[in-house]
């Protein structure tokens, strides 16, 4: 029993370097994650900025109004119609871009020249490395109205399209471009859980017969399974999260019916028209439907398929 304890105290000892790195991220976390939870006050509160000596005082000076703006959100049409915006374009994203870095990933495993497969790996990688202020310039000079794709248009003898002042295609120029830019970044995570397959059973699929089609769909995606699952169900807990910086750099007030979501809603309302109460409950309201999706997700998935992230 003492060799035991000692045995464990020296493997503490070993391990102390690697509990030290911990620090940083703890610190980090404890800073910006749970310090301005104290924040959330404000949508309970009348929050009058100059109401204490600074602005975290005036949160607690400021009249409790209890539950008065989470109330005034749904009388909102704004809130109403930024709320149903994120849903189309969440789930529009999930449905269209959530399959495609599978089978990315699938097709780019199959590619036996090492030079190529990484050429294309390159290329795919690329657009995630830039900004959506760059990207949102890059398509508004190829998509607007004297830019190359309305000028093949129009030599076409076709109509221009306005990507950026039409409601009904403005969801699809966030959905395609979000997909142009993190398709092939996401591919990476299915590329590491494909290496981890091992080769016995591709042999065994190969000599029983089966073509790379097959072996993609007898032997990789059941391999990969838990992987696609746990992101999805990241995902689903993020389905209120439709992308603000990118909506923020593309729309404009033509495309508000359908292009306006929770997060730049509350943008406007917190810091464009200094309604800080309203802007924290949405806010909160946003963050605890995010926490209800990866809960019941995270359980569906437990219950149905045996697994699950916890």
């Amino acid at each position: 029993m003492h060799f035991t304890r000692k045995k464990r105290s020296l493997n503490t000892n070993k391990s102390l370097s690697m509990y030290a790195l911990l620090v940083p991220g703890l610190i980090f976390i404890f800073i910006f994650n749970y310090l301005p939870m104290y924040g959330t006050l404000i949508a309970f509160k009348d929050y009058n900025i100059f109401a204490g000596n600074n602005p975290i005082d005036a949160i607690f000076k400021s009249e409790w109004v209890g539950v008065k703006y989470w109330k005034q959100l749904w009388s909102e049409s704004m809130f109403r119609q930024a709320f149903r915006n994120t849903l189309t374009i969440s789930i529009m994203k999930i449905v269209i871009g959530f399959p495609i870095p599978i089978l990315l990933a699938l097709f780019i495993n199959e590619i036996r020249s090492v030079l190529y497969k990484r050429t294309i790996q390159t290329v795919l990688y690329l657009p995630h490395f830039m900004s959506w202020a760059v990207i949102g310039s890059l398509l508004l000079s190829i998509l607007g109205t004297t830019g190359p794709v309305n000028t093949v248009l129009r030599t076409l003898g076709l109509n221009n399209v306005a990507f950026f002042m039409d409601a009904n295609v403005f969801p699809w120029v966030l959905v395609i471009s979000a997909l142009w830019k993190e398709a092939g970044w996401n591919t990476i995570v299915y590329l590491a859980a494909i290496a981890g397959v091992s080769p016995d059973l591709y042999e065994a699929a190969t000599v029983d017969g089966a073509t790379r089609i097959q072996r993609m769909r007898y032997v990789t995606l059941p391999s990969i399974a838990s992987t696609i699952m746990m992101l999805l169900i990241l995902r689903l807990g993020n389905l209120m999260a439709a992308g603000f910086d990118q909506v923020l750099v593309m729309y404009n007030p033509t495309v508000y019916s359908t292009g306006d979501i929770i997060d730049t809603y509350v943008y406007r309302i917190g810091l464009g028209q200094l309604n800080f109460s309203l802007g924290t409950a949405v806010g909160l309201f946003n963050s605890v439907i995010n926490l209800i999706l990866v809960t019941t997700s995270n359980l569906f998935s437990r219950k149905a398929f045996g697994r699950s992230i916890w």
